[in-house]
């Protein structure tokens, strides 16, 4: 009974040791553009969207354990989406969201520094600004009035919850790519196609939605600043 305590005590000595030899914990910077815009949007003014370059930076930590990492991150995103409605005069204006986002990332590395990510990311609101397109009783005018870089924050969600997916390449000098796609889950409207209370019937036309959901593309380049492990 003896022996076999004793055995089952170095063997789980040994775990611990084999396993704590493994152990890295890296912190670092990284930053990157974004192609934002939003997903199943149904608009009243039949809108149509198209991406919006943006950036975003911040930093990560990352534990790593033989074949999997968590890196949980704080990013500022810059994101929103670029808005046209066919067959007027409206074309080309745009919103700009910006976020602090927090994502917790796990990694699986496939070979070397090749890794597969997944994880939640929440993401709470910092600023609001977009265009804002006059209409008349929901319809658009023949010369309507726009108006620039106007405060929608009380037409936007303070917080967006996202799945983010991708792919990243670690490399042993520090630095590391990525690419990942961020898929809203949540809508991020607080007002859906609601008129300016006011001036009535001015529309927030790049949130005159039912629905709207972030989605970004986005391309990143990190540098880690120290490493603890071999």
């Amino acid at each position: 009974m003896k022996k076999a305590i004793l055995l089952s005590f170095l063997f789980f000595f040994m775990i611990s040791q084999y396993c704590n030899a493994q152990i890295k914990f890296d912190f670092g910077l990284k930053g990157g553009i974004n192609l934002a815009s939003l997903d199943n949007v149904r608009s009243s003014l039949q809108t149509t969207y198209s991406n919006r370059t943006g950036y975003h930076y911040g930093i990560y930590a990352k534990i790593k354990i033989l074949k999997f990492a968590i890196q949980p991150e704080v990013i500022f995103s810059r994101q929103g989406q670029n808005f046209s409605i066919p067959n007027s005069s409206i074309q080309n204006l745009s919103s700009s969201f910006d976020y602090i986002n927090i994502p917790v990332i796990v990694k699986f590395y496939v070979a070397g520094g090749l890794n597969l990510q997944a994880g939640p990311q929440l993401g709470f609101l910092s600023s609001a600004k977009g265009d804002l397109v006059n209409t008349v009783n929901g319809n658009i005018p023949t010369n309507p009035t726009i108006t620039k870089s106007n405060d929608l924050s009380a037409f936007v969600n303070s917080s967006d919850i996202s799945l983010t997916l991708g792919a990243g390449w670690d490399l042993p000098f520090g630095l590391n790519f990525s690419a990942r796609y961020n898929l809203g889950l949540s809508d991020i409207n607080e007002k859906s196609g609601i008129a300016l209370p006011a001036v009535g019937s001015t529309l927030v036309s790049s949130l005159g939605t039912n629905t709207a959901k972030n989605q970004v593309i986005q391309i990143s380049v990190g540098y880690r600043l120290f490493k603890i492990g071999r």
